[in-house]
């Protein structure tokens, strides 16, 4: 049988019950809100960033031969198609620039005759004809 004391120290009890599930309720409410979410996550990629900078540093430190090779490496990697047209300039002479050039030898002097360079864009408007 219940008594009346008992019954007291349950409603007691409930009422503390309740009063540590809203407590637990509003620091969840809290933790779970937009802009702390947001904050927490921005403080974790904060840190992170710092950390990974920090064993860079390291690292060069370390061995800056080989990041100065690395880094070579990259930029040759990011340049190769000027240099590749720049090697080839040299190798094969400049550019064709589109001209037909022929030489005529006429007894003792040399004639160099060319045509006029046309672009074949305004030739197929139907500029030059």
């Amino acid at each position: 049988m219940t008594t009346p004391k008992d019954l007291e120290n349950a409603k007691r009890h409930a009422e503390w019950a309740r009063s540590q599930l809203e407590t637990t309720l509003g620091a969840l409410q809290q933790r779970l809100h937009p802009k702390t979410l947001a904050t927490e996550a921005w403080e974790g990629v904060r840190d992170k960033g710092n950390d990974i900078a920090d064993d860079a540093l390291a690292v060069v430190k370390d061995r800056p031969a080989a990041v100065s090779a690395a880094i070579g490496v990259f930029t040759l990697f990011l340049a190769r198609k000027p240099l590749k047209r720049a090697v080839s300039r040299l190798w094969n002479g400049p550019e064709d620039d589109g001209r037909v050039t022929t030489h005529i030898d006429n007894q003792d002097i040399n004639y160099e005759v060319a045509a006029p360079f046309v672009d074949p864009a305004i030739a197929k408007e139907g500029a030059i004809t």
